[in-house]
């Protein structure tokens, strides 16, 4: 959410949370690698920023288990109400 509002550099980001820098440097890696943040080096720092990609498919992943489960409901709906019709 630090990320949506402005880029921030790593050090400003780790300021904002109870863990070591190291910590939040592997946070911010995996952040990375999946897509949600890009990386930039301007001078000596490195400037994160939120990138929409990873969240676009994190939302196609998530509307497909949404769809899945909906079906699922709504056909459990129709096998219990069909029982308790009959």
């Amino acid at each position: 959410m630090l990320l949506s509002k402005d880029s921030l550099t790593i050090n400003n980001l780790a300021e904002n949370f109870d863990m070591s820098r190291p910590a939040v440097s592997k946070h911010i890696k995996i952040l990375y690698t999946a897509g949600f943040i890009a990386i930039e080096d301007i001078g000596r720092e490195r400037h994160c920023t939120l990138k929409q990609d990873g969240f676009n498919e994190l939302q196609k992943w998530i509307s497909y288990f949404d769809e899945f489960w909906t079906s699922k409901l709504k056909r459990l709906d129709a096998l219990l109400n069909n029982k308790l019709v009959n």
